[in-house]
């Protein structure tokens, strides 16, 4: 039998990156998780862990325990949330990684009301962009992730996809609302621009298609804050790139208006629910993603002005 505590120790020292780091996080001595940690290494005659100079790491061996007992932890957890669903136990906690646009459609109605369904579920939403998500989800650090226009992961599960097209956002009454068909990126390369930083889905995209393009878009302004780029384009400054829901209350009070556009990586842009491929989801997270999938609108249907298109064919 594999010593729990001494797994536990190995993983927080994955995680920190040193001995004194995961004894710091602990709250015990080095030499406690130090001794852990050899005396396993002694029972298993292998090496766990590799010294360098800005601490340690864990060897192949090492990292396949401490995913082994990461995988452990989450069955278990699993059949212990089966369980208080059958004795009929709210209880649970489900963690969520979040890209900043699709908060306001997850805090208008869905999480309060699944919160007032499940009163002993707690939540803890986590801001991250595209790639800092699937890390999370990979890494175990979250149950689901809600991800825009993310890469294909053979280690991601997609439990909802939506096409949620990446349009260009303008000032109301701005001249490329008269344009009358999908703009190119070249239509746009003369207005002030705003773009998010790169770690996001939306900002990969619009690389990617200035790549294909080859376009050199010159953004007036960096940002990593969805908020920041509505308040550039309501101010009327400039325009920036963002799916339609996003700015769903900002469209209904008149402030910004949609331009689609014509390039088929950005129209073709999706929404998805996504959890670990190999990890079985507790009651709590399957409750919470059914909640998601019925109660958000980024995940309930398609973009409303695709709904729009479809209804007239």
């Amino acid at each position: 039998m594999l010593n729990q505590r001494a797994l536990a120790y190995l993983c927080e020292v994955q995680r920190r990156g040193s001995l004194r780091g995961a004894a710091i996080y602990l709250h015990v001595d080095v030499s406690a998780v130090s001794r852990l940690i050899k005396r396993l290494e002694d029972e298993l005659d292998v090496v766990l862990l590799e010294r360098h100079s800005g601490g340690v790491k864990l060897t192949e061996a090492g990292q396949l325990l401490a995913e082994h007992h990461r995988a452990q932890r989450d069955a278990d957890g699993a059949a212990v949330s089966r369980l208080r669903a059958l004795t009929r136990l709210d209880a649970g906690e489900v963690r969520i990684a979040v890209g900043e646009g699709f908060i306001a459609d997850l805090i208008n109605a869905p999480l309060e009301t699944f919160m007032t369904a499940y009163p002993g579920i707690d939540i803890e939403v986590v801001m991250a962009g595209v790639n800092e998500a699937m890390a999370l989800v990979k890494d175990r650090a979250v149950d689901l992730a809600l991800l825009y226009a993310p890469p294909m992961d053979p280690l991601l599960r997609c439990h909802v996809e939506t096409r949620q097209p990446l349009d260009l956002i303008v000032p109301r009454h701005h001249p490329l609302l008269g344009a009358g068909a999908p703009l190119s990126l070249h239509a746009i390369a003369d207005w002030p621009l705003a773009l998010m930083d790169n770690p996001f889905g939306m900002r990969q995209m619009v690389n990617q298609v200035a790549h294909q393009e080859r376009l050199h878009l010159k953004a007036r302004l960096h940002t990593n804050s969805v908020a920041v780029l509505k308040n550039f384009v309501r101010s009327g400054i400039g325009v920036t790139f963002m799916p339609e829901l996003s700015v769903a209350e900002e469209i209904e009070h008149g402030d910004i208006a949609v331009v689609p556009l014509a390039h088929r990586v950005l129209s073709g842009a999706r929404a998805q629910i996504v959890s670990r491929e190999d990890r079985e989801l507790s009651v709590a997270a399957l409750a919470c993603l059914d909640h998601l999938r019925s109660g958000m609108r980024f995940f309930k249907a398609d973009a409303p002005r695709l709904m729009g298109q479809d209804a007239n064919r």
